[in-house]
């Protein structure tokens, strides 16, 4: 060993005592002192697919500084790259150099999981991926935050929430329209039982006909025909050709576990036209469900009271006696599915013929006492009579979508450890309601089914619709 020689040891250790010597400065904002919160009390989270959705989710995790978004994963190299652009622009502005560099770019979701940083998971990806990487996550010992609906299927559902049990973690549905204070108070009111018994309720239930007879299905229409396949209320399976995959698209790893598919601009456009290009196709979602169907179901659930359960049985329209598609309820109480809002006039005269009815991911509620709606983007809370209103005491009828507290709920339970206003056993029952009335649809007849053991009374092969095998090697 050199000789440390004695006058370099007197000039290191007198430096060293200088640096002592001196007070530590911490900044304010590492304590949280100036109303910032410190970096140890953020939650860190990552991000699971940045499409449309994503993007959305993207900005809500960043511009809260009671999260620090990590790393954004997506399969689409312009999109991951964008969203790790979108992450760092936004934390540059509040950094004093003007930039910020802290955020991954991520292929493989399972790379992210894998990160010890990482606490938690936002899950934005097509259905077909929903639930396998919701329990992956929670294998990997992440909370989670997965996009509606939550599952392809009843059984992916059921597996869900026992994964989500069994590690402990905190899940939240993205179902967020519940969490509109105005729809809130509502459906507490209806579950209060102050609407009086409720009788039926009403919902919409899209087909086909409008997605295929869009704009970007018209290339393609000698192989999706929206004349003959727009009645139809489930997905389907078209023989759409082949493309070449664009650059830096893993596209092996977008089907993933659904059935295999040769690359098609329909199921995956950058920037994708809509919110959810591929939901038309079996394999990758599951049309109303997708689109609107489980936030209404949610809504309408928590305000009967049987968030935890569901319906006793599907009444296919071609058995009667309801002109619809309709769900009935243990209690009595008939969920009845409309094309359109007109119908609750035409076909049912629920409500009076100049009612106002309009918007959506909610649903229209008729009792003893009278008549209300749950509704989002259509305007205002309509019902009757007025005096209705006066016992309703609602400080708006205005519903603010932007109002809704669905993140912040999930992040304060990520704290308390606590359940989520639509945990998975919610969530798992609202997607539920849809992959009954898909296979009512499927078979082409009413369906009797035990929400208890999640079972149809026959026959067989209705069972077989709650579940479905996943490409190799995926598993859950």
């Amino acid at each position: 060993m050199q000789q440390v020689r004695r006058r370099d040891f007197l000039r290191h250790g007198a430096a060293a005592a200088g640096i002592l010597s001196v007070p530590w400065i911490i900044p304010a904002s590492a304590r949280g002192a100036d109303g910032k919160v410190a970096p140890s009390q953020r939650v860190t989270v990552g991000l699971i697919g940045r499409g449309a959705m994503g993007s959305g989710h993207l900005h809500r995790l960043a511009g809260d500084p009671q999260f620090q978004l990590l790393a954004v994963c997506d399969v689409d190299r312009t999109r991951r790259e964008e969203g790790r652009s979108a992450v760092e622009t936004i934390y540059a502005k509040d950094m004093a150099s003007g930039q910020y560099s802290g955020c991954a770019a991520i292929n493989d979701y399972r790379e992210l999981l894998a990160r010890p940083d990482v606490d938690a998971v936002v899950v934005a990806t097509p259905d077909h991926w929903h639930a396998l990487q919701s329990i992956d996550a929670a294998q990997a010992g992440k909370d989670v935050y997965c996009e509606k609906p939550i599952s392809m299927t009843i059984q992916e559902g059921r597996r869900l929430v026992e994964v989500m049990r069994r590690y402990g973690r905190v899940f939240q549905t993205g179902t967020q329209y519940r969490s509109i204070p105005t729809v809130r108070h509502i459906c507490q009111f209806i579950r209060d039982g102050r609407l009086g018994k409720v009788k039926t309720v009403f919902t919409l239930l899209n087909n086909l006909g409008l997605w295929l007879g869009g704009e970007r299905f018209k290339p393609y229409a000698g192989v999706v025909s929206a004349a003959t396949a727009g009645k139809v209320y489930v997905p389907m399976d078209f023989a759409l050709p082949a493309e070449p995959v664009p650059a830096g698209l893993d596209w092996d790893l977008w089907v993933g576990p659904g059935a295999w598919h040769p690359y098609n601009r329909l199921f995956h456009t950058n920037p994708s036209p809509g919110v959810v290009p591929w939901s038309f196709c079996e394999d990758f979602g599951v049309t109303s469900l997708t689109w609107h169907l489980a936030h209404s179901a949610d809504v309408i659930q928590w305000a009967l009271g049987v968030e935890r359960s569901g319906p006793v049985e599907v009444l296919h329209p071609k058995d009667g006696p309801y002109p619809t598609l309709s769900c009935r309820y243990a209690s009595g109480t008939l969920l009845h599915f409309v094309d359109h809002w007109g119908q609750v006039k035409d076909l049912y005269h629920a409500v009076p013929a100049k009612a106002r009815l309009a918007g959506n991911f909610g649903g229209l509620f008729v009792g003893e006492r009278g008549w209300i709606t749950t509704m989002s983007t259509g305007g205002q809370v309509e019902g009757g009579p007025d005096e209705l209103f006066q016992d309703l005491a609602l400080k708006t009828r205005e519903v603010n979508i932007g109002a809704n507290n669905h993140h912040a709920n999930w992040l304060e339970c990520i704290r308390t450890r606590q359940a989520p206003s639509c945990e998975e056993e919610i969530g798992h029952r609202s997607a539920s309601v849809g992959h009954l009335v898909n296979a009512a649809c499927w078979a082409g007849s009413s369906l009797k089914w035990d929400p208890e053991r999640e079972r149809f009374a026959g026959p067989e092969a209705a069972n077989r619709l709650c579940s479905r095998a996943m490409r190799a090697p995926w598993r859950i």
